[in-house]
């Protein structure tokens, strides 16, 4: 009979390291993200709606977000999610967003329930994931805005000067969502965005 091995805890916890399999260890993303959620409050500043919910830079940290908040198509109107690198928040006014702009695709409200989550989670999986390559250094963040009229998807880029860099994001945007022609798709620099929304404003005055 061969004599009992004794092997310590140490050992032990080498063995079960070994033995785990891949998917049971996290996998570190190459940025860290924070999640963010608005909801229009008319009582309150625009920045006071603006909450951080949580931050993750792990591939099983990203899922437990993603499965623990309301699908997009279930918010209400007027509320966004916003995913942004750590440290930028989700606002023109940032300085990493204030030379900037975005690709933008606008969805129709009757086709939310069929398109908005999975376009939403594919955006989200593309940009976290690095599918935009050395391009991905250029990328701020991913919005959602729900509106009664329309939905809208976006990615920010930081440099709204940088022809090549968002010509590349955008076309990768579009080629791994597979956007047709019949979802609307193009840029938008911040400062004309930010331009039109105070006339927008003064017309209401």
């Amino acid at each position: 009979m061969p004599p009992k091995v004794i092997r310590g805890q140490g050992a032990l916890e080498e063995d079960k390291k070994r033995l785990l399999p891949s998917y049971a260890q996290k996998h570190p993303l190459q940025h860290s993200w924070t999640w963010w959620f608005y909801e229009t409050d008319k009582t309150k500043s625009w920045d006071e709606n603006l909450k951080a919910i949580t931050s993750f830079q792990t591939v099983e940290d990203f899922w437990s977000v993603y499965t623990s908040v309301k699908p997009a198509s279930r918010l209400s109107h007027g509320c966004d999610y916003c995913v942004f690198k750590e440290g930028i928040t989700p606002m023109w006014e940032d300085k990493a967003n204030r030379r900037g702009g975005r690709w933008l695709m606008i969805l129709p409200r009757r086709n939310r329930l069929l398109q908005l989550d999975y376009l939403w989670l594919e955006t989200l999986m593309l940009m976290v994931g690095e599918s935009f390559f050395h391009y991905g250094g250029d990328i701020c963040g991913a919005v959602v805005n729900i509106r009664p009229r329309c939905d809208k998807i976006a990615i920010w880029t930081k440099d709204a000067h940088n022809k090549q860099n968002i010509l590349a994001i955008g076309w990768k945007l579009k080629e791994g969502l597979g956007l047709g022609p019949h979802i609307p798709f193009s840029y938008q620099v911040h400062a004309n965005t930010i331009l039109k929304a105070r006339k927008y404003d003064q017309k209401d005055e």
